[in-house]
């Protein structure tokens, strides 16, 4: 890992940024310097993807910030979204039996846990489909207005794109650290912040299946692309691009698996790097 202010490094073919934590600062707003630098880059044709645990209709307020609707990565890999369209283009689900599976699972060993499950539809605020769903035990990490309180056998019932599991007060690398033997290779298991969630998905879905998707649909090769993060959650992105940014104030396990490392999200690091190629 190195510490980079300017190298002579080959111009990206491919940005891809997570977003909480890394593009926007935390007011969550996309600073002046920020959407500056993503649309020079934009501007001179190169395409720019947000990678994000965030469903499709979270991601509306980072489109306006940027002045421009991205490809999305969204759900932590398993729904690529074009956000100009307002269209879900592919998505990967847990089937009914494995949320039932989890859930059965994360109570057994993390007792007092609460249950929810995040779900996708046509469009990022399809009507038809309850999009994101939780027991009454479960209690929210972060602001979430557009939660639907159901019965725990109600949240299981249809397949999900992710399962939320919140354990208040507790740490969610220890989470992780207890359900991922149990949970092996029947879903994929990760955190995007270290109070008390994790969150599984379909095997093998991670931000890098997702990415590779997308880089596909855009005909770069990933080896090409930069990306930037700052959580666990980021590293399967992190790894794959041909060069992994991790923020200054990122999670120790995403500093480690970066190429190098910027200033933190509430000093422009996204924009400090971009701008070596696009001022």
């Amino acid at each position: 890992m190195e510490w980079v202010t300017r190298l002579h490094l080959p111009k990206p073919e491919l940005v891809a940024s997570d977003v909480d934590g890394t593009l926007i600062d935390p007011e969550e707003r996309v600073t002046a310097r920020t959407k500056a630098a993503v649309g020079a880059l934009v501007a001179d044709g190169v395409p720019f993807v947000l990678a994000t645990g965030r469903p499709p209709r979270w991601i509306g307020p980072v489109v306006d910030g940027l002045g421009f609707a991205p490809l999305c990565v969204c759900g932590n890999g398993a729904v690529i979204y074009d956000s100009a369209a307002d269209r879900v283009l592919n998505s990967r689900t847990l089937d009914i039996d494995t949320l039932a599976w989890i859930a059965d699972l994360a109570e057994e060993v993390l007792p007092g846990c609460g249950l929810a499950a995040e779900r996708v539809g046509a469009s990022a605020h399809d009507a038809v489909t309850p999009q994101f769903v939780s027991s009454p035990e479960y209690e929210h990490a972060w602001l979430n207005p557009d939660d639907t309180a159901v019965a725990r056998h109600e949240v299981i019932d249809a397949p999900a794109i992710k399962m939320l599991i919140r354990l208040p007060g507790a740490r969610s690398g220890e989470m992780l650290r207890a359900l991922a033997p149990l949970v092996g290779d029947r879903a994929d298991i990760t955190y995007s912040t270290d109070h008390g969630l994790v969150e599984l998905s379909a095997p093998g879905v991670t931000k890098a299946s997702g990415l590779v998707l997308v880089a596909e649909r855009l005909g770069v090769d990933p080896a090409a692309a930069i990306a930037f993060g700052d959580m666990p959650n980021d590293i399967p992105m992190l790894t794959l691009a041909g060069r992994g940014v991790a923020m200054a104030n990122a999670h120790p396990d995403a500093l480690a698996a970066a190429n190098e490392v910027t200033t933190t999200n509430a000093e422009d690091g996204v924009a400090r790097v971009l701008e070596r190629w696009w001022v």
